[in-house]
Formats: structure tokens, C-alpha cells, sequence
């Protein structure tokens, strides 16, 4: 298959993304609008973090004026999953991709994207992230510009209705995965009954939010590859880079 097929799979698959991303990152634009950022800081902030729970913490940061290595510190913990779905993307793409290829493709690895891309058979083509990053990036933006400029103008009721959109893009990229094999689907069920228990449970849930994601993303993720292996023939095949 082409470049240009993998291309527009991207994209094609990236909608849901887009609509989703304009809904949340509008939240986001009200939410810096408040904190004092101006329209061209928010945007910014949205093109080049592309992260909803590290954007949202930094508001916090930013509206206490908080030192640079606070800032540091709290986005490293918070973003700190993205390096697992990285390492874990890494292994269904081609040996022979160049690094740039690469480099490009961890800029646009999100929750949403990530998700997509683990589900793709055989290898992941570079040019399928980069569709998906083409509308998924700009919608992001898009949502937060139109939150600073607008989002004032709407009401409280309209603005919970758009900040649940998020979850269910979640659900629209799970739930067809978990149709068709038990396995995943019963993975999901056990990783949403420890993720409740980690926030309900002392000591597990005054844990920040970054690192149960990653405690539990390691111990799950961990112990399903024990008990159901993939084998080797079930991710064959190569891509055209």
C-alpha cells in the first residue's frame, strides 16, 4: 500500500479525534482565558504540548506563579506515559525507518492516537500517524483559540456537555477492539475496576495522577503479556516508509 493510502487512513481515523480534541481543548481555552493567558499564549501552549492533563496542570502552575522547576517536574510526571506508549509503538514499527520518521511520530503520540495505532495489524506506517496528527493537532488548537475568544459567551450546562466529549472518543476507540476478543476485553474491565480502586483505596489514591497511570499501564500491560502472549506471526508484516 501506498503512502498516500496510509495517509488518508490517517486521516480518515483522525476525525473522531478532531471532534473530540475541539470539544476538550475548548474547555481548555476557557480555562486559560481565566487563568490570564492571552489568545496567542493559549494557542501556542495547545500546537506545541498537545496534552490535556499536562496543559491543565500548568494553569495551575502558571496562575501561582510557580518556578520553572515545578513545572518541570509536575509535566515530566504527568506526561511520563506517553514514553511507555512510545516503547510500546516502537515495537510495530520497521527497523529500517529513519529517525526522523521516528521523531515526527513521537511529537504526535497522544491517549487518543496511541490508541488507534496499537490497534493497526502488521506495522505502523509513519505516514498513517501523520494523518491522524494532520487533523488531531489542529483540532486541539482550533478548540482552545475558539474557548479563549468565545467560551465566555457560553453557558455552564453547554460547557460540562463539552467536557465530557473526551470520554467518549475513549469509549468510541475501545469498545470495538474489546468486541472482538474476550481477552482485551476483560484487560479493559480489570484496568478500570484498579484504576477506581486507586483512586478510592489510602495510600493508593494520594498517588498523583501520572504515576497510577503508569504504575498501572507497567503491572497490567505486564502481566497480560505473561498469560496471553501475542505470537510472533500474528504481527508480521512490513510497511512502505
Amino acid at each position: 500500500m501506498s503512502k498516500l493510502w496510509f495517509f488518508k487512513k490517517g486521516v480518515k481515523d483522525g476525525i473522531p479525534i478532531f471532534l473530540g480534541y475541539l470539544a476538550v481543548s475548548f474547555t481548555f481555552g476557557i480555562a486559560a482565558k481565566n487563568a490570564g493567558i492571552s489568545v496567542g499564549e493559549a494557542v501556542l501552549i495547545s500546537a506545541t504540548n498537545v496534552t490535556s492533563a499536562g496543559q491543565f496542570a500548568a494553569l495551575d502552575i502558571i496562575a501561582n506563579s510557580a518556578s520553572f522547576i515545578e513545572m518541570a517536574v509536575t509535566q515530566f510526571i504527568i506526561n511520563l506515559r506517553y514514553s511507555l506508549m512510545s516503547s510500546a509503538l516502537s515495537q510495530k514499527i520497521s527497523h529500517k525507518m529513519p529517525f526522523w520518521h521516528r521523531f515526527i511520530m513521537s511529537f504526535g503520540v497522544t491517549d487518543e492516537i496511541f490508541a488507534l495505532s496499537a490497534n493497526v495489524e502488521g506495522k505502523l506506517s509513519p505516514f498513517y500517524s501523520y494523518g491522524m496528527m494532520s487533523v488531531a493537532i489542529p483540532g486541539w488548537t482550533l478548540g482552545t483559540l475558539l474557548g479563549v475568544i468565545s467560551g465566555s459567551l457560553l453557558p455552564q450546562r453547554a460547557l460540562s456537555a463539552l467536557s465530557v466529549a473526551l470520554y467518549g472518543m475513549f469509549i468510541a476507540i475501545v469498545v470495538p477492539p474489546t468486541r472482538k476478543s474476550k481477552i482485551l476485553a476483560g484487560i479493559v474491565i480489570v484496568s478500570m475496576l484498579l484504576s477506581f480502586a486507586f483512586t478510592k483505596l489510602p495510600f493508593l489514591r494520594d498517588i498523583s495522577s501520572g504515576f497510577r497511570i503508569i504504575i498501572l499501564t507497567i503491572v497490567i500491560a505486564g502481566v497480560a503479556s505473561l498469560l496471553f502472549p501475542i505470537k510472533e506471526t500474528e504481527n508480521r508484516g512490513e510497511t512502505t516508509v
